[in-house]
C-alpha cells in the first residue's frame, strides 16, 4: 500500500489479533486501497454448486455448523508465537465465514463458550441466532471431544450437507437419504481446493464472492462475540 498497490488479495483473516485487523483496515483506508481476505471456501466447487441451489430453492431457512478443531492434532504443531493462542480467528473462521456467507449475516445471536485446551481458550463453544436473511442457525464445536468442519443448509425443498466441505450432499424433502450431489471440481483437484477461481477472480476483478476487508471488519465483531459468553 506504501509503494501504490491499490488492490491486494491478503491471506485470511487479515491479521492474528482483532487490533491488527482493524489497524489494517486504517491503513487501507490511509492510502485508498482495496483489500480482500483469502476465503478460498467460498470458491469451492462444492459451496459454488450450493449456492445455486440454495437460489433455485427460494433461498435458505435455517442452518447450523460446526467447527471443532482436533487439538491432539494441533497441540503438538510448532507455530509462530500467537497462533495457536489465536486458533479460532487464524483457522475456524475458515468455517464460520462460510456459513455466514451462505445462511447470511447474523442480525441477532447469543453465545455461550467455556472450558480449554492447553494452548486455546476456549475450547468449547455454542450458539444460536437469525439472520438477515430470515435464516435460524445454530452452531457448536467441542476441541476436546470428537468431531469435525461442516456446514448444512436448510431449504425448502432439501438439506445441504457440506461435510467435508470439498463434497456436497443433500437430502431431499420427503426422503431420508442423504445422497451425493454431482459438482464439477476438476479445477479443485488439479489445485488446492478453491485456490485457481478465488485467484482467477482476483486476477480478473470479479470481486462479488470474495470478502473485503470492510466485511471482515464487521464479521470480527461477530467473531469476538463468539469467543465470550453472552446472554
Amino acid at each position: 500500500m506504501e509503494h501504490g498497490t491499490q488492490i491486494i488479495l491478503v491471506e485470511k483473516p487479515g491479521g492474528l489479533i482483532v487490533p491488527e485487523i482493524v489497524a489494517l483496515g486504517e491503513k487501507a483506508k490511509k492510502y485508498s486501497a482495496n483489500l480482500y481476505i483469502a476465503y478460498n471456501r467460498r470458491f469451492y466447487a462444492s459451496v459454488l454448486k450450493a449456492k445455486q441451489m440454495i437460489e433455485e430453492d427460494g433461498g435458505v431457512l435455517s442452518g447450523n455448523f460446526e467447527f471443532t478443531e482436533w487439538s491432539h492434532v494441533i497441540a503438538p504443531l510448532e507455530k509462530a508465537p500467537g497462533v495457536k493462542e489465536n486458533w479460532f480467528l487464524a483457522n475456524s473462521t475458515h468455517v464460520v465465514d462460510l456459513a455466514f456467507y451462505l445462511l447470511g449475516k447474523p442480525i441477532s445471536m447469543s453465545t455461550y463458550a467455556g472450558d480449554a485446551v492447553e494452548w486455546h481458550t476456549p475450547a468449547i463453544f455454542a450458539g444460536a441466532g437469525q439472520t438477515d436473511q430470515g435464516a435460524f442457525f445454530t452452531y457448536r464445536a467441542n476441541w476436546k471431544s470428537p468431531g469435525r468442519w461442516g456446514v448444512e443448509v436448510l431449504t425448502a425443498k432439501r438439506k445441504l450437507v457440506l461435510q467435508p466441505m470439498e463434497k456436497l450432499q443433500e437430502q431431499l424433502h420427503g426422503t431420508v437419504a442423504i445422497v451425493d450431489v454431482t459438482i464439477e471440481d476438476s479445477l479443485d483437484l488439479q489445485y488446492k481446493h478453491g485456490l485457481f477461481l478465488q485467484t482467477s477472480a482476483f486476477i480478473h476483478g470479479d470481486f462479488e464472492l470474495l470478502k473485503s476487508l470492510d466485511e471482515q471488519l464487521k464479521d470480527v465483531l461477530i467473531f469476538d462475540k463468539m469467543l465470550k459468553t453472552s446472554a
